[in-house]
């Protein structure tokens, strides 16, 4: 099984946290990795104190590269948990930019969403994402669709400027809330596939909100709503 490497503190407490098959946990100092257990994770305490100290060269072959943090790791992968549809799952429609791939993971984690799908060449585990996701790729699940859109169950929400105003909008919790290309938006075979296109408010003047903004502002008008139901 393919590997993924874990880098700094944080991607590694995320992977043990949520279940991932953690296979080697490397640090520079035990001492500072203790105490960035004991502020930041003390549940994962007997974690870091039996991670394996390795020279600075070491710890470049596991992991890749350094860290400010000096702690890294390796987990079995790419796994994680199943595609959940009672929340929304976003679907990034063919993205480029392997940091707002991670960070809509990292995102989508904390909402709790059902999954993160994308389109397109890019991998949505490539090393670039992983790190910017910090790890919990092991708490949301995250794919590359590879099947169509035809595969795609539950009405399909697509977020671009000219839609239905979304504060008018409910948020099924079995959606697929689609979001376009950092450059070029929405695909026709996304636009064409979905039951409803809605707009995120904007002032006017302003073109466009980063990819993980507009991903955080849809999941939060999805969170907050469904508690009035």
């Amino acid at each position: 099984m393919p590997q993924v490497k874990l880098e700094g503190f944080h991607a590694v407490k995320h992977a043990v946290r949520f279940g991932a098959r953690v296979e080697r946990v490397v640090v520079l100092d035990r001492d500072s990795a203790l105490r960035l257990a004991r502020s930041h994770a003390p549940d994962l305490v007997a974690v870091f104190g039996a991670a394996e100290v390795v020279p600075v060269a070491e710890f470049e072959r596991v992991v890749g590269r350094t860290h400010p943090t000096g702690v890294g790791g390796v987990a079995a992968g790419p796994v994680g948990p199943e595609v959940r549809r009672d929340a929304p799952v976003v679907l990034l429609d063919n993205p480029r930019n392997l940091g707002n791939l991670g960070a809509v993971v990292r995102v989508a984690a904390g909402f709790g969403a059902g999954g993160v799908w994308s389109t397109g060449d890019v991998d949505p585990w490539h090393p670039t994402v992983v790190r910017a996701g910090a790890g919990l790729h092991f708490a949301v699940p995250v794919a590359r669709l590879t099947g169509g859109l035809e595969d795609v169950d539950g009405p399909v929400v697509a977020f671009d400027a000219g839609g239905v105003d979304v504060r008018d909008f409910r948020v099924p919790d079995d959606a697929v809330l689609a979001f376009g290309s950092e450059r070029h938006g929405l695909s026709d075979a996304v636009r064409g596939r979905a039951d409803v296109v809605v707009s995120l408010p904007m002032r006017p003047g302003v073109s466009s909100y980063n990819l993980t903004t507009s991903v955080a502002m849809a999941l939060y008008h999805w969170e907050l709503f469904r508690r009035d139901r």
